[in-house]
């Protein structure tokens, strides 16, 4: 499924942290093939030791991390290429970065918001091993969160399903799974 298209598809799996956007990245990039990013690698270093000493991102730390994000997005629309991204993507704003690789060689960027419980977040949290996110900064993570608009090309999706049933809803919403039929995205 990783051939090149004429209108690449740019998958960006978004929400708070624990919400389980590498589970379903993951899955996506073994299924299509298509180049995968997790946004946290993007992050320079100053910005995971704010992070690890329980300090939250502003937006001038986050700017120039979602702006190399995006530039990886474009400079594979641009050879033609589909891509996989995580990234919290937590304002509208963040997301209008990310959207800039829209039209780049005809492609979309299809956003896939994951949802959960604040008490769901937490206890995953809870149990990770050696992330610089600690789960103090849920809470921060939270109150930033913009949900997706009506004006989004994207979905939002119920994070305490089975990532097999997220991941094929993604498929589906993107026109890339065998019951689906090819479009330019959903808003829902």
């Amino acid at each position: 499924m990783s051939e090149k298209t004429s209108q690449p598809v740019h998958l960006v799996i978004m929400g708070v942290s624990a919400s389980g956007k590498t589970t379903v990245a993951e899955r996506l990039a073994a299924i299509t093939g298509f180049p995968y990013a997790e946004a946290d690698d993007f992050h320079p270093a100053a910005n995971k030791e704010k992070m690890a000493s329980g300090h939250p991102l502003n937006d001038e730390d986050r700017w120039p991390w979602l702006r190399s994000l995006a530039d990886w997005m474009k400079d594979h629309a641009e050879a033609g290429d589909s891509s996989i991204v995580t990234c919290s993507a937590l304002k509208h704003s963040y997301r209008d970065v990310l959207r800039e690789a829209d039209g780049v060689h005809d492609g979309r960027v299809l956003f896939t918001e994951l949802d959960a419980p604040a008490s769901v977040l937490l206890e995953r949290l809870n149990s990770r091993k050696g992330h610089f996110m600690p789960a103090s900064l849920l809470d921060s993570q939270l109150d930033t969160l913009e949900p997706l608009t009506d004006d989004e090309n994207g979905l939002t999706l119920d994070a305490t399903a089975e990532p097999d049933v997220l991941v094929q809803e993604v498929l589906d919403a993107a026109g890339l799974s065998d019951s689906s039929s090819p479009h330019t995205g959903v808003s829902s």
